[in-house]
């Protein structure tokens, strides 16, 4: 098999390729990726030379780079996860994401449907079903109701998909998936920023009470999620993952603190972002029933594990904390100390 894989260089899609180039040793992988801020290449330096992998820098929404890769590499499937992802980025310039998920997702549809491609695996993320109450869970059936610009691109793109499956019958498949933490996340996201700044003793700002509740799911475990729903996922059917792991913000927050040896007085709680959804869950029994998948990782062993990750990685990590995401950061939260 012959895999396009769309924004393989970020966190998730840099675990991915890495995945299945260990798990299935058939399989040639193309990795088309823009290299936007949150892209690293040094993510998947080591491959290059592998010849089951290809890089190529281009954007998803060239619908000619798109449909030329598409045939030139032979796709036999599409593992969409290229986006814009961070809600509150969506907040401060929500047409990127409009441009990229919505609009990007639309192209590479088209030009999977145009050459035939046999596989269409759409990845997108529990944030489309908006806030939860204190009880209960997203299932597949939940409505959408997105709040933010993020949440509201990934939600149209996710219609668009499910209607090329309908409309077109093609192979298309969907998943949503709760929050992601592990090894070469963008420290921007909770964990990593926390780390970094808790290992330079810095102040770790907590958005409001620090009460908002996720549900936390190790990347391997999602990405082995990806690879079951894309042999075994049902066209236009839609598939959750989750690993059962709810924490508060605060509590992810003091935990990391613990595992480094630093005092919570680095807590430093700041201005709550607009329209920020209190509390999500996610109810896995369909991918687990339908797919023969389950979680492999224990919260608080993969949370130890990634924080030693972070530690030993300094370098990586630290050539990301200069140029446009300090920028980034400053504006983001120096405005609300």
């Amino acid at each position: 098999m012959n895999i396009l894989i769309t924004g393989g260089s970020g966190f998730i899609g840099s675990n991915l390729v890495r995945l299945l180039l260990a798990e299935r040793p058939e399989w040639r992988i193309v990795n088309l990726d823009k290299l936007t801020y949150a892209g690293n290449a040094e993510n998947l330096a080591d491959l290059a030379g592998n010849p089951r992998y290809r890089f190529v820098r281009g954007d998803i929404s060239n619908g000619e780079l798109v449909a030329e890769l598409i045939r030139s590499e032979h796709i036999d499937a599409v593992m969409h996860l290229a986006a814009e992802s961070h809600v509150d980025r969506s907040i401060l310039s929500p047409a990127i994401f409009i441009e990229t998920n919505v609009r990007g997702t639309q192209v590479l549809l088209e030009a999977a449907r145009e050459l035939e491609v046999k596989r269409f695996l759409h990845v997108s993320t529990d944030e489309v079903y908006g806030s939860l109450g204190p009880t209960g869970f997203f299932t597949e059936e939940t409505p959408l109701d997105p709040s933010s610009p993020y949440s509201a691109s990934k939600a149209g793109s996710d219609l668009l998909a499910l209607a090329y499956a309908h409309t077109f019958k093609m192979n298309v498949t969907v998943t949503r998936c709760s929050n992601n933490y592990g090894p070469y996340q963008f420290p921007e996201k909770l964990i990593p920023l926390m780390i970094a700044n808790a290992l330079r003793d810095r102040p770790l700002p907590v958005y409001g009470d620090g009460m908002n509740v996720r549900d936390w799911i190790h990347v391997e475990d999602h990405c082995r999620g990806l690879l079951a729903a894309l042999e075994q996922g049902k066209a236009g059917q839609v598939y959750n993952f989750g690993a059962s792991s709810e924490r508060h913000n605060i509590e992810i927050v003091k935990a990391v603190l613990r595992l480094l040896g630093k005092p919570e007085s680095l807590i430093e709680y700041v201005k709550d972002r607009p329209g920020h959804d209190r509390r999500y869950a996610i109810d896995a029994a369909k991918a687990k029933r339908e797919l023969g998948w389950a979680p492999r990782h224990r919260f608080e062993d993969a949370l130890a594990a990634t924080v030693a990750w972070y530690g030993e990685h300094r370098g990586w990590w630290e050539r990301i904390l200069t140029g446009e995401y300090l920028k980034y950061y400053e504006k983001q939260y120096g405005v609300r100390g």
